[in-house]
C-alpha cells in the first residue's frame, strides 16, 4: 500500500472546526420531529425519509439510505445535489424538516455529542484552524470522545495519537504549527485526527480536495486499508468519478436531493446516467494501472 506522505498540495481542512463539531465539546442542535419507530437492522448509519430545507430552499427530498458496518461507500453528484448536507445531517450537525437518521441503530436525536463522536469520525471538506497548535496536538483532539474530563489523556490515548500520525505518515510535521502548513499538508492532519478518534464510521467530505495525484491515491489506499484490516465503515463525498469507481465497491449517486442511483460502480456509472446527472457526455475506459477512467468526451469540432 501507498503510504500518505507529508508534502501534499493545498487543500481545504483544519482541525477547529473538525473538532468543535465532532467532539463533546460541540452544542447539541435540536430535537428531530419524533424518534419513535423501528429502527434499521444492522445499520452503522441510515436515513430515512429524510427532508432538508433551508429556508424555502429545499436540499434533501426524502432521502433514504442505510451503510451496514464494515461497507466502503462513496456518495457522488454534481455541485448542489444535498451530498455535505446528508453528511452533516448524519453528524447531527443538520436537524431535518422530517425524517430520521441513525448511528449504529439509535436515533442521531437521542444522541449528545461525545456519544455521536464515539460511533462517528469526519473530515470535513472546509474548516479553517482559529487558534495556534502543534500536530501532534490537533491530531489529539481525536480522542476528546475518549477522555476522562477529570483525568485527561491516558497513556492509551497518547499512542493512539502516535499510531495515526505514523498510520496517515506524517511523522515529519511533529512540532510544527498546523497553521503554517499547506492546505493539503493540513488535510492529512485531519485525516489523522479522525483516525486517532477511532470510532467504527469515518465519513470524509471531499478527502482529496487539492491534493495532487500521489497523495489522492494515497488517502484512498488508506481508507481502503483502513476498511479492510481495521473493519472501519467508511462513507465518502466524492467528486472525482475515476477515484470513486477504482476504491470504492458501491456508489450512491444523489441528484437534486434525491438518490438517483445505488449500487456497484458498473451498475451505476453508465455513460447515459453520468449524462443526465452530471450534463457531460463520457467515456468509461480501463486507464492506466487498470484505474477505471472517466474521461469527459470533447465536444466535436464546429
Amino acid at each position: 500500500m501507498t503510504r500518505v506522505g507529508a508534502g501534499a498540495g493545498p487543500t481545504a481542512g483544519a482541525a477547529g472546526a473538525a473538532a468543535a463539531d465532532m467532539s463533546a465539546g460541540a452544542a447539541r442542535p435540536g430535537r428531530y420531529a419524533t424518534d419513535a419507530g423501528p429502527r434499521p437492522a444492522r445499520a452503522q448509519a441510515a436515513c430515512e425519509d429524510v427532508v432538508v430545507a433551508y429556508r424555502e430552499r429545499t436540499v434533501l427530498r426524502g432521502v433514504s439510505v442505510t451503510i451496514a458496518p464494515g461497507e466502503r461507500v462513496a456518495l457522488v453528484g454534481p455541485n448542489g445535489a444535498g451530498k455535505s448536507t446528508l453528511l452533516r445531517v448524519l453528524a447531527g450537525l443538520v436537524v431535518p424538516r422530517s425524517g430520521r437518521a441513525f448511528l449504529g441503530g439509535d436515533p442521531v436525536a437521542t444522541l449528545d455529542r461525545p456519544a455521536i463522536a464515539r460511533r462517528l469520525a469526519a473530515v470535513p471538506g472546509q474548516a479553517s484552524l482559529p487558534f495556534s497548535a502543534r500536530v501532534e496536538e490537533v491530531v489529539a483532539l481525536g480522542r476528546l470522545p475518549h477522555e476522562d474530563p477529570f483525568r485527561g489523556p491516558r497513556p492509551a490515548d497518547r499512542a493512539a495519537v502516535d499510531a495515526a500520525i505514523s498510520r496517515v505518515g506524517i511523522d515529519r510535521l511533529r512540532g510544527r504549527d498546523a497553521r503554517e502548513l499547506s492546505l493539503g499538508e493540513r488535510q492529512l492532519v485531519l485525516v489523522a485526527l479522525a483516525v486517532a478518534q477511532a470510532a467504527p464510521l469515518l465519513v470524509l467530505d471531499e478527502p482529496t480536495a487539492h491534493l495532487d495525484l500521489r497523495h489522492q491515491v494515497a488517502v484512498m489506499e488508506l481508507l481502503g486499508d483502513l476498511n479492510a484490516r481495521g473493519g472501519t465503515t467508511i462513507l465518502a463525498l466524492l467528486h472525482d468519478l475515476t477515484l470513486a469507481r477504482h476504491f470504492f465497491p458501491r456508489l450512491v449517486i444523489l441528484d437534486g436531493g434525491r438518490i438517483v442511483a445505488d449500487g456497484s460502480p458498473a451498475a451505476v456509472l453508465t455513460e447515459d446516467r453520468v449524462r443526465a446527472v452530471f450534463g457531460v457526455d463520457v467515456a468509461l475506459t480501463g486507464g492506466p494501472a487498470s484505474v477505471a477512467q472517466v474521461a469527459p468526451v470533447p465536444f466535436p469540432a464546429r
